[in-house]
């Protein structure tokens, strides 16, 4: 199932795509009196049950169109925006460590990002006189399920609700400026995601292709094969150390072509007016554009 979020009455929304359009959760619930979880994180928290009642309601839905809208007249909101964890892996596709010019990790890389990051598609997304280089990186994104502690490789994918696309934003010039990456990835609006989640019955996280492209100049093409650290082990290695909780999100790197990894004379950085575009198989298009 694809699930996204959006604002209508000035509430932020469960929506489900369908070929029909897409279904506002809240009111056909209400028409039919089928009770659902009417936001993402009810959704998740609900588990199974929820999720079985939102397939009912769908199916019954289907009859109605007045109950479906056109996507392109969506206001979409983030896909998740509250998680309690945002914990992002660094340096996990080869080529892209090679192209940073560091060593191939023994164990997964992973820093954080804040609430503050989050941003929806299509959200028009500030770069702050702050820094100047500017970059992107195409990522695949995991969406917690349940809570998740110290668990084996073998059942960490049966705690993923489901995954998502996202761009970890990164000023470059702040996250070299120390040993530390924080600031250079917690800028407001630097964790654009969406504009779906989709459920994880329905999704290989092993073998998807994304792609970057900027004003649509493919940037970066690779496929989630290609990962260091597979999604299980880095959910399972995560674990080990810290609870993952219900929404809680994974970035979980990204392939080689950013611009950092130019050479010098060749790195031109994100600035105003450029838009960005993250693509990944089975899920969708996150699109952006930098002001």
């Amino acid at each position: 199932m694809k699930l996204l979020q959006f604002k209508r009455h000035n509430e932020t929304r469960l929506g489900v795509k369908t070929n029909r359009g897409i279904l506002d959760v809240k009111e056909a619930s209400n028409y039919f009196q089928i009770y659902t979880p009417t936001n993402m994180h009810a959704l998740i928290l609900a588990e199974e049950e929820g999720m079985q009642a939102l397939r009912s309601l769908v199916e019954v839905a289907s009859t109605n169109y007045a109950l479906f809208y056109n996507e392109n007249e969506m206001d979409f909101t983030p896909v998740i925006h509250n998680p309690d964890k945002i914990i992002c892996v660094g340096l996990n596709y080869v080529p892209h460590v090679e192209e940073s010019k560091m060593k191939i990790p023994e164990s997964p890389v992973l820093f954080s990002k804040f609430n503050n990051t989050l941003a929806a598609h299509k959200e028009e997304i500030s770069l702050p006189n702050i820094a100047e280089k500017y970059d992107y990186e195409a990522e695949l994104v995991i969406v917690i399920g349940k809570k998740a502690y110290q668990i084996n490789e073998e059942e960490a994918l049966s705690y993923v609700f489901g995954y998502t696309v996202g761009n970890d934003l990164s000023a470059r010039d702040l996250q070299f400026n120390s040993s530390q990456w924080l600031l250079g990835k917690t800028l407001n609006q630097f964790g654009p995601v969406g504009p779906y989640v989709v459920t994880a019955d329905e999704i290989d996280p092993g073998n998807l292709s994304i792609e970057c492209k900027v004003n649509g100049e493919v940037r970066q093409a690779s496929n989630t094969k290609n990962m260091i650290f597979s999604c299980a082990s880095l959910i399972s290695y995560i674990s080990q150390h810290v609870i993952l909780k219900p929404g809680d999100i994974i970035y979980t790197g990204t392939p080689e072509g950013v611009i950092i990894g130019y050479p010098e004379k060749e790195q031109v950085w994100l600035q105003s007016g450029d838009e960005v575009e993250v693509t990944i198989e089975n899920i969708g298009t996150l699109k952006n554009v930098l002001v």
